[in-house]
């Protein structure tokens, strides 16, 4: 059972980290496109209005974003109801740009600083918060079906398993030993489905 469960765990831990990975090259991306359409508004078409510029492009940003999360980074993890998703993604970067415009307001209006590279860099520390907050609420919110499709995340959800009524043991799959939910059991015919009688009160 114990090494069973520190197989599951490394898979999850692989795999958690090929999407930190992938999250990474796409915020990578995001990033470039953030910020580099933050300076170009600056310096250009929306020098008088800083905070205003970091919306426009963080929006931009965001859309380049989930397009890339939703079918390379979360590909397996995509919910089936995607307005639901879509509204969940807008939900959490809406958040994300606030924090981001945020941080460049503080550092214009509080702390009174006018220089476009001190704001730049106040945009970029909050560019940064954001990203934090984007792939926790991706990875465990708004990505987060089952992954039955990938051998090493399989049954993500049913890490420990229930234990099998007949012998008390964590069922496992045939294919690869891991611990498995009595749905993916019933379907092998591994282990028969027993009534769930009501308990005394």
């Amino acid at each position: 059972m114990f090494s069973t469960v520190t197989e599951r765990i490394r898979g999850l831990a692989s795999l958690f980290w090929r999407e930190v990975a992938k999250f990474g090259a796409v915020g990578g991306v995001a990033f470039v496109i953030d910020n580099g359409l933050f300076w170009y508004l600056i310096h250009g078409p929306m020098s008088d209005s800083e905070v205003k510029a970091r919306f426009v492009s963080a929006s931009v940003a965001t859309v380049f974003a989930w397009i890339a999360n939703r079918y390379w980074t979360f590909r397996h993890r995509r919910q089936p109801n995607p307005l639901r998703e879509l509204g969940m993604f807008v939900f959490i970067n809406l958040i994300g740009m606030g924090i981001a415009a945020g941080c460049v307001w503080i550092a214009k209006y509080p702390m009174d600083i006018t220089d476009r590279p001190t704001l730049f860099f106040a945009g970029i520390v909050g560019t940064v918060l954001a990203t934090v907050l984007r792939f926790v609420a991706y990875r465990f919110w708004v990505f987060n079906a089952e992954l039955d499709e990938d051998p090493a995340f399989s049954q993500d959800r049913e890490l420990f398993g229930h234990p099998d009524p007949g012998t008390g043991d964590t069922p496992v799959t045939a294919s690869t030993g891991a611990p498995a939910g009595p749905g993916l059991v019933d379907s092998l015919g591994s282990a028969p489905t027993e009534p769930t009688l009501p308990r005394d009160q």
